[in-house]
C-alpha cells in the first residue's frame, strides 16, 4: 500500500528528565530467530499468538514520527530480522524518510554472503553481526548451529562493501570464550571493524544460566588497558560501547558493560518492539502502545504527540543490580 507523504519533521529534540538526548531508535522487525544461542533461546523460537509483526506501511509511518522528533539514526534489530523477506524494501523505504542519516542492522550473519550486497545497494549504512567465538566448535555450542564459516565470510564480504561501520558482537560468556581476547587482538591487526564483547545480562528466563557464565566485562577491560589499549572519543549517536583502538591495529576492541557504575548515564536510545511498543528501557516494567497510530497518515501529529509525552517516565537507570529485568524474558522478545 503506498504511503502518502505526511506531514515532514519538524523542529524538536527527544530528552528526557535527565538530561539525556535519543537520536537512536532500535526497531525490532520480528520476535523470530533461526538460532539456538544458550544465552538467549535455547530451545529455539517459539511462536505466540496475537497480532502479526509491524508491516512496511507502519514501521515507515512509525520512523517519520521519530525524525519528527529529531531521531537520525534506526537500527533494525530482532529476533533475526533477516528472516523478514521484505528486509530490502524496508530498509529503502526508511532510507528515503527525511532526517534518517544512518540506517543499521543487527544480525546473526548466517544469510550475509547471500544477502548483504542487497541490503547496502537498499541504504543500509552500517552492520553488527553476532560471533561469539572465533572457534567453529565453540560457536556450535553456543549457537545452536554449525554457520561459523558463512559467518566469517560474510564479514569479510562486508568490510569490502563500504559501509561506514561494521562491527561484531561477542557476548561473553565465563567459561566458554573468555580466553580467546589474544585470538580477536589477532584478528584485528588487519580488519577495520570493532569486536565488542558484551557482558552476559540477566533476563527473565536465565537466571541459573547467568549465574553459571557471567563474568564482569570490566574485567576484561582492565587487561586491555594493561596491553596498551587506550580508550576512543564516543560518538553522539553511537551505541553503548566504551571502544579501544592500540597502534598497529586496524581494528578496535568495545566493551558494553551493563553493570558498570553510571552505565546509564549515557543512554541514547529508544526501543519499539515487533509489535510496536515503544520501550523506554530494555529492562522496563512496561510499554506504550504505539500501534493504534500506524494505521494511517493522519494519525501522525498524535503519534508524534505520543511518542514525545513518555520521556518524562524514563528512570534514570535500570534495575539489575536488584535483579529486576522487567517485561524481559529473552533478548529476542525486545532486540536487545
Amino acid at each position: 500500500m503506498p504511503i502518502s507523504p505526511g506531514a515532514g519533521p519538524v523542529p524538536g529534540v527527544l530528552a528526557d528528565s535527565h538530561g539525556r538526548r535519543f537520536p537512536y531508535l532500535r526497531l525490532s522487525l520480528t520476535e523470530a530467530c533461526n538460532y539456538r544461542c544458550s544465552y538467549c533461546l535455547p530451545d529455539g523460537y517459539r511462536a505466540t499468538g496475537g497480532a502479526g509483526f509491524l508491516s512496511l506501511e507502519e514501521i515507515v509511518r512509525l520512523v517519520r514520527a521519530f525524525a519528527a522528533l529529531g531521531m537520525t539514526k534506526v537500527r533494525l534489530t530482532g529476533g533475526e530480522p533477516s528472516l523478514r523477506k521484505d528486509l530490502v524494501p524496508i530498509i529503502a523505504a526508511i532510507s528515503a524518510v527525511p532526517g534518517i542519516a544512518r540506517i543499521a542492522l543487527t544480525t546473526n550473519g548466517c544469510l550475509l554472503p547471500a544477502r548483504v550486497r542487497g541490503w547496502r545497494d537498499a541504504g543500509l549504512t552500517a552492520l553488527n553481526v553476532s560471533l561469539d567465538s572465533l572457534d567453529g566448535t565453540r560457536f556450535h555450542a553456543i549457537t545452536g548451529h554449525d554457520r561459523h564459516a558463512e559467518v566469517a565470510e560474510g564479514v569479510d564480504l562486508a568490510l569490502s562493501l563500504g559501509f561506514e561501520a561494521v562491527k561484531i558482537n561477542t557476548v561473553l560468556l565465563r567459561g566458554l570464550n573468555d580466553d580467546e581476547l589474544p585470538a580477536w587482538v589477532d584478528y584485528l591487526r588487519d580488519r577495520r571493524t570493532a569486536v565488542r564483547f558484551i557482558e552476559l545480562m540477566r533476563t527473565g528466563d536465565n537466571r541459573e544460566y547467568f549465574l553459571r557464565h557471567h563474568l564482569r566485562a570490566e574485567t576484561l577491560e582492565q587487561a586491555l588497558i594493561e596491553q596498551g589499549w587506550q580508550l576512543r572519543p564516543r560518538p553522539a549517536d553511537g551505541g553503548p560501547a566504551r571502544e579501544y583502538g592500540r597502534p598497529g591495529h586496524a581494528g578496535r576492541i568495545g566493551i558494553i558493560a551493563p553493570y558498570s557504575r553510571d552505565f546509564c548515564a549515557g543512554c541514547n536510545r529508544l526501543r519499539v518492539t515487533a509489535r510496536g511498543d515503544l520501550r523506554l528501557c530494555l529492562f522496563g516494567e512496561w510499554g506504550i502502545p504505539l500501534r493504534p497510530l500506524l494505521q494511517a497518515d493522519r494519525d501522525h501529529d498524535a503519534l508524534v504527540a505520543r511518542i514525545a509525552g513518555q520521556l518524562g517516565a524514563k528512570a534514570d537507570g535500570h534495575r539489575l543490580h536488584q535483579q529486576q529485568t522487567g517485561l524481559l524474558s529473552h533478548m529476542a522478545a525486545v532486540g536487545g
